[in-house]
């Protein structure tokens, strides 16, 4: 996958994450009040972003 392109000439880079993640870590209470999520339309059970409902914070994420 590291080395696969297109004919076009699109090149796809990936990386490997060597961690272990903690699983059932819980989000704030107040989580779901204060993000907006947003799902991808290809596999969007896995690609979502969660975007801050604040404008302060939200300024600074570009989606």
């Amino acid at each position: 996958m590291a080395k696969a392109k297109t004919t076009t000439g699109l090149k796809v880079f990936s990386s490997i994450l060597n961690t272990t993640f903690e699983i059932g870590r819980k989000v704030a209470d107040d989580f779901k009040e204060n993000m907006q999520i947003q799902f991808d339309e290809f596999l969007p059970q896995w690609n979502y972003v969660a975007v801050p409902v604040d404008p302060v914070v939200s300024g600074f994420i570009k989606s």
